[in-house]
């Protein structure tokens, strides 16, 4: 179980508070390590993270349609937070409550996150209602009001309305005959009032139908046929489909009069829930909660400001919530659904093109294995094409040489080239083994589906351990070469997925190092049999090793620095949470160690604290593409080592999960600690430094220095790193 830490501690916090401008800010006397107050909330951290993104929304040195984008993205990050995050916190309390007790700290908890949404979703609505919808407007794309509309206007879309959207319409009353409706998770509803002609106010819930999208297009002049495609479409003048649908409730109630109507939308608890030691049958078990997140219990009430009290009440008292966790806004609800906004065809609003290449070794992919018998080759995507990756699984299959294939999927894009690669592969006959994790959390469903397509090719699918996802990426191939058997494996820190391997920096790392090969063929042992294999030559592997693999290489660089100084540490992740690895930096940085980490999201550690974590610098990028990657340096007393792969510092990737980091050649370690980890280290475009208090604030350049924006310079620099060195 993670270990949340409270970030109410009075003193300590009111400290920090009060010097968080300060360089230097002070704990009195030998800290206690295990402390609760020297560890940042891992619920507020994420909620600073997403402020980062709502940041890049207001920020406009990005491009208009890409700040649209990151506030798309910022609503849908706090829905998952609430379907995951808040969810659990919720648990706790009611769990607490069955047993008498109080469970103080989930309490504070749910507090905080109240607190900190209060102040940033008027932010939220601010940044579309006063900056980006007139920005917008000034390059002809117009979200209108409905009251804004031409009556000529009106008579078009009522007819659009009753031709399209009334026959999917379903009103649903609340009376002593008519149950209070369920309502599906993140579904966009209208409240109405009615005063009925017999029995006066009445309420009724309209859901808003989910196949539509959000902004429907006003016809312009003569124009009959109303556009359903943005991607068509440069400019226009757009209407909420909730506002279309209010303002022709008439024809859903004829003979009542409609007092007034209310959009609403509610966010329900997503854990499916599975009993690892019950389940005994993991496919049959997932298939049976598939969908149960639509049932979950509500976690989360969003209303329209315009909302009377006596209608939010019935919403509150049926869906077994309190005011606490009800949110109004000002803004249109929902604003995820503006990611559909983003694809107007207007280019000089968006982000400048670009076009990943392949590895230069890598472009004709007949020769894949002959190049990586020579050598090694490292990805770095999205600025190194994903093609590169198909084209190995792409070769496997086409190649006669190749007895089996071995892969793990944890999230693939819907067409997958590479699944299509596999079932391929299937036909012709060669081994196949596939690991689909169906507990890839929101891509149950896609799983299961791939899963069964893959069987009925008679691949042979296993669906990994019942207690742990596996979220390693890896593929095996098995080659017939004259020497003897040989492996080629790909590793990497992102997917198997074209269309994240656009948006995502990630690395991937090709080898036929035949020790590597050892190792992941002895873990799909594990993951497809019986083996307990716990001891791996190369590979650092989560849960048998990875932990305690980490915790030393930090005490070893802290017992070599004592020694010979100069002990340095980087490490790229998305997320620090685990309290040990927390625990042995701070160690690390009062012995005097230099301590980098570049963290995209929740970071539960204090750093520049005198006496604890002065040595220790936190920095975070958010930008065009998703930081993903994750990369260990340790320097090692000269013997520098890097390690790449899925695992981020927290106890479900440490503890529950199956995960790997790899190591990289002797090579390549230059090449990724002073371009790729370095340039990021130097950002002062889109990088912030984390504060001691949990909070970040944006890095500027100093006056000697040029702006630096690490993501630009990987665009403009992107062969830096393509060094294909030789091996031996």
């Amino acid at each position: 179980m993670e270990r949340n830490f409270p970030i109410q501690c009075a003193d300590f916090d009111r400290l920090i508070m009060d010097n968080v401008k300060e360089t230097r800010v002070e704990v009195s006397g030998m800290p206690d390590l295990s402390d609760p107050c020297l560890y940042t909330d891992r619920e507020y951290s994420w909620l600073q993270f997403n402020d980062r993104v709502l940041e890049e929304a207001f920020d406009d040195r990005n491009p208009l349609l890409e700040r649209v984008k990151f506030l798309s993205i910022f609503g849908s990050n706090l829905d998952e937070f609430f379907m995951v995050r808040v969810s659990g916190v919720q648990k706790r309390i009611v769990e607490a409550m069955k047993d008498d007790r109080t469970d103080e700290l989930a309490q504070e908890q749910l507090r905080i996150i109240r607190e900190e949404l209060l102040r940033q979703l008027p932010l939220n609505d601010s940044c579309w209602n006063e900056m980006l919808e007139p920005a917008l407007r000034e390059k002809g794309i117009k979200v209108l009001n409905y009251f804004e509309l031409s009556g000529k206007e009106r008579e078009k879309l009522r007819d659009y309305f009753e031709r399209n959207i009334f026959p999917l319409l379903t009103p649903l009353g609340f009376d002593s005959g008519h149950p209070f409706p369920h309502i599906s998770n993140l579904s966009l509803n209208l409240a109405v009032l009615i005063d009925d002609p017999d029995y006066g106010e009445r309420f009724a819930r309209v859901k808003i139908p989910p196949m539509f999208t959000r902004l429907i297009v006003v016809p312009e002049g003569d124009q009959e046929r109303i556009t359903s495609s943005l991607e068509e479409l440069k400019k226009g003048r757009f209407v909420w489909l909730e506002q279309l649908i209010a303002a022709n409730l008439d024809l859903l109630f004829p003979g009542q009069r409609i007092l007034g109507a209310y959009p609403f939308r509610i966010t329900r608890d997503a854990d499916l829930g599975f009993d690892e030691d019950g389940d005994k049958d993991l496919l049959t078990a997932v298939k049976q909660r598939v969908g149960r997140n639509y049932f979950g219990s509500v976690v989360r009430l969003e209303a329209d400001y315009t909302m009377p009290s006596r209608v939010s009440d019935i919403l509150l008292k049926n869906l077994d919530l309190t005011t606490s966790l009800m949110f109004r806004s000002a803004a249109p609800l929902g604003l995820s659904s503006l990611i559909k906004l983003a694809q107007i065809n207007r280019p000089e609003l968006k982000y400048e093109l670009f076009e990943p290449k392949k590895h230069s070794q890598l472009a004709n992919r007949e020769k894949i294995f002959s190049v990586l018998r020579k050598r090694d080759i490292l990805l770095y995507h999205p600025y190194d094409s994903f093609e590169s990756v198909i084209d190995f699984v792409e070769e496997a299959t086409d190649d006669p040489d190749v007895l089996a294939i071995k892969m793990t999927l944890y999230r693939v894009d819907d067409n997958s080239r590479i699944i299509q690669a596999l079932m391929k592969a299937a036909d012709r006959k060669k081994q196949l083994a596939v690991l689909v994790e169906l507990k890839a959390r929101f891509d149950e469903e896609n799983n299961i589906g791939w899963a069964k397509e893959l069987e009925r090719k008679g691949v042979h699918v296993a669906y990994g351990f019942p207690g742990l996802k596996t979220h390693a990426k890896m593929c095996l191939v098995v080659r017939a070469e004259k020497e003897g058997i040989r492996y080629y494996v790909h590793m990497s820190t992102g997917n198997y997925n074209a269309v994240t391997g656009k948006l995502y920096t990630d690395q991937g790392y090709l080898t036929s190092d035949p020790f590597i090969g050892k190792d992941v063929s002895d873990l799909f042992n594990a993951l497809t049999g019986y083996s307990r294999k716990d001891h791996y030559i190369k590979l650092l592997v989560a849960p048998q090793t990875l932990r305690h693999q980490i915790l030393e290489r930090i005490r070893r660089e802290i017992d070599l620095h004592e020694k010979c100084g100069n002990g340095h540490l980087i490490f790229k992740m998305n997320s620090l949470v685990d309290y040990q690895c927390i625990r042995e930096l701070y160690r690390a940085s009062q012995a005097g160690v230099k301590v980098d980490l570049l963290v995209r999201g929740i970071c539960c550690l204090r750093p520049g604290i005198f006496g604890l974590s002065e040595n220790i610098r936190v920095t975070s990028i958010v930008g065009r593409f998703l930081e993903h990657s994750r990369i260990y340096y340790f320097r090692n007393g000269g013997k520098e080592e890097i390690f790449m792969g899925s695992a981020d510092l927290m106890p479900r990737n440490l503890d529950n999960r199956v995960e790997i980091l790899f190591p990289i050649s002797s090579e390549y370690i230059p090449v990724v600690r002073d371009v790729i980890l370095g340039i990021h280290l130097k950002d002062n475009v889109k990088a912030r430094l984390l504060l001691p208090n949990g909070k970040t604030e944006r890095i500027y350049p100093q006056p000697e220095e040029e702006e630096l924006d690490s993501q630009l310079w990987m665009l403009e620099n992107s062969r830096s790193w393509d060094l294909c060195p030789k091996k031996g």
